[in-house]
């Protein structure tokens, strides 16, 4: 269970509280207008925001002391940010080792989350030639081989074409229930929540709202 407790944020005049309990297996989806601060939620849970006051706690263990680095938390964002110079293998390799000194394991381990996202045979390939879809999937890779059990959303699927957004999102779906993951999308499109299950939280006015 990832639960943020009267989790307070300030951004010069912009104040956010955040209050949520999210569980394993299941997709808590943050709606809200642009600007709300449902990105700034999800920086100060991965680590790269710190809270002025509250508490962010994992299964029960307190999050704020530890760097971003350290915390049970990866994020796929809307943009892939993965290196166009770079193989697919290395841009998923970079998550394992920065230096890609990578062991007869990791490319295996690689070859087989490529498998899972769709992407057998593409380890080798340059980043720079595939399609938004394919390179939204090697970054969901990169997230499914951190291991990590809290996976945040970012916008992942805006920048999509209709036709790919389908895709990846049933391919989530399925990554989620494979790896029973806690999940939190940001999103200011409902219908991607909506085919996710997920439990709908509107952010208005600095403050998580639970729906119906």
């Amino acid at each position: 269970m990832l639960t943020l407790e009267k989790l307070t944020v300030q951004l010069g005049e912009n104040r956010y509280c955040y209050n949520l309990c999210a569980g394993v297996d299941r997709v808590s989806a943050i709606l809200g207008k642009s600007g709300s601060g449902k990105s700034t939620m999800l920086n100060v849970i991965a680590g790269f925001l710190r809270s002025t006051n509250g508490e962010l706690q994992w299964n029960g263990q307190s999050l704020l002391g530890l760097p971003a680095n350290q915390r049970p938390v990866t994020t796929l964002f809307q943009q892939h940010n993965l290196f166009s110079h770079l193989s697919v293998e290395q841009n998923i390799g970079l998550g394992i080792n920065p230096q890609l000194k990578l062991t007869n394991e990791d490319h295996s381990s690689i070859n087989r989350t490529l498998d899972e996202v769709g992407l057998h045979g593409y380890a080798k390939k340059n980043a720079s030639t595939l399609s938004g879809g394919e390179q939204q999937r090697v970054a969901l890779a990169r997230c499914l081989l951190r291991k990590q059990p809290v996976l945040l959303l970012d916008e992942p699927f805006s920048a999509l074409d209709e036709s790919t957004r389908h895709e990846m999102i049933e391919l989530t779906r399925n990554v989620i229930q494979e790896h029973s993951l806690c999940v939190v999308l940001v999103t200011h499109n409902s219908d991607d929540a909506h085919m996710l299950n997920a439990q709908l939280y509107e952010l208005t006015e600095g403050e998580l709202i639970k729906q119906n």
